[in-house]
């Protein structure tokens, strides 16, 4: 029987642990450092923290990250990859995924999006419910996302960027790293490092907004 480790047990983890299912993983258990006070996640167990997850990592055929939180995401990947854990990649079945695509290890790819011909995603990406990755696509590590947001062809996102829901980014477009995105913000123009950007078109968000 197939074992999976998630660490993080959340509304994304649920989504995930139903992808895995889909995937052949029989036997699902989550960790999270909530534990014990959290001892279940929706119909899974929660059944230790970090901590535990390291000592007992061998026990398992794969585990994944499953946290929305690009930063906390990426640090704990680190943390598995460090001891050799076996970290996967996982697919819905009904995601569609150029085979000229590369995805990244530890990364999740969810029911309804694209990911189309050389578009290529570092490790622990999300690719949410009906987001697409078009042509030529650049996605570095530990990069969301957000459902039903939409890359057309040739944007390049940095690490650790967040793509928030239902954006959209014009092809050739550079997004920096740690840059987050704005909900329905249409990006037409290139996004300097660690930018939040909203709006129609987007622009920077600044600490006062008159």
């Amino acid at each position: 029987m197939k074992k999976l480790a998630l660490l993080g047990a959340s509304g994304h983890g649920k989504v995930v642990a139903d992808i895995a299912i889909c995937g052949g993983w029989q036997d699902i258990v989550f960790y999270d450092d909530a534990w014990p006070q959290r001892q279940e996640n929706g119909a899974w167990r929660v059944v230790g923290d970090t901590s535990l997850l390291l000592q007992h990592i061998k026990d398992f055929d794969g585990v994944l990250v499953s946290i929305g939180d690009c930063e906390t995401r990426w640090h704990k990947h680190l943390e598995l990859k460090a001891i050799g854990a076996l970290l996967v990649t996982l697919i819905h079945p009904k995601a569609c995924i150029s085979s000229a695509a590369r995805l990244g290890l530890g990364s999740v790819v969810m029911p309804g999006s694209v990911v189309n011909v050389d578009a290529s995603m570092g490790e622990a990406c999300i690719v949410n419910t009906g987001a697409t990755i078009d042509h030529d696509c650049v996605l570095g590590d530990a990069v969301h996302v957000s459902p039903g947001a939409h890359l057309s062809g040739n944007v390049t996102v940095g690490d650790g960027s967040w793509i928030g829901l239902g954006a959209l980014v014009k092809q050739g477009v550079v997004i920096g790293k740690g840059v987050i995105v704005g909900a329905g913000s249409v990006v037409l123009g290139p996004v300097a490092d660690g930018k939040t950007v909203i709006g129609t078109p987007a622009r920077e968000l600044t600490k006062y907004q008159g």
